[in-house]
């Protein structure tokens, strides 16, 4: 990974917690739990889920790629998080908040980085041998599978209440 590359990757996962804010911003009340389906996560959810993962996940993992030689890093079980943790009955903005945090943290880290540190590398549970830059684009993959589901989320919901109404006006 060039400096251009990493900048590039480094630029999308500060603009992440905005991209979420931005989507989620017409979401309000109720919206905020609704789920299309039981295996789909709702918006808070959705937020819980990058908090968690940005906190024991990508936190713990470029720390332990930066301290240790070929570290051992864990996979987290999103899917169990959640329903082990309730994130449905979350408040959204704490949880919100909380992910910006964790993931400013990050980027402190990463903007600190000397170029050969990208390099250092560690076994990835599920995924196997990893660099640190491979970790990152991990990241922003993560990152912009989840503004995805977001904007669908935002867009069904959307959808669904207009219907709603048009139902209701009929």
């Amino acid at each position: 990974m060039n400096g251009e590359e990493f900048q590039d990757v480094v630029n999308f996962l500060e603009g992440t917690p905005d991209a979420i804010l931005q989507l989620s911003g017409a979401l309000i009340g109720s919206d905020l739990t609704w789920k299309p389906a039981a295996d789909e996560f709702s918006a808070v959810e959705q937020v819980c889920h990058l908090r968690d993962i940005e906190r024991e996940g990508y936190c713990v993992r470029i720390r332990k790629l930066l301290a240790e030689e070929r570290p051992q890093l864990p996979d987290i079980d999103g899917s169990r998080l959640a329903l082990e943790r309730d994130y449905n009955r979350q408040d959204f903005t704490t949880a919100f908040q909380e992910f910006a945090q964790a993931r400013e943290e990050n980027l402190r880290t990463l903007r600190e980085l000397a170029p050969e540190q990208l390099g250092r590398s560690g076994v990835l549970d599920g995924v196997g041998e990893i660099t640190l830059a491979g970790l990152l684009l991990l990241m922003r993959e993560h990152d912009q599978a989840h503004r995805r589901e977001m904007a669908d989320l935002c867009e069904r919901r959307a959808k669904m209440k207009d219907e709603s109404a048009a139902t209701q006006a009929v």
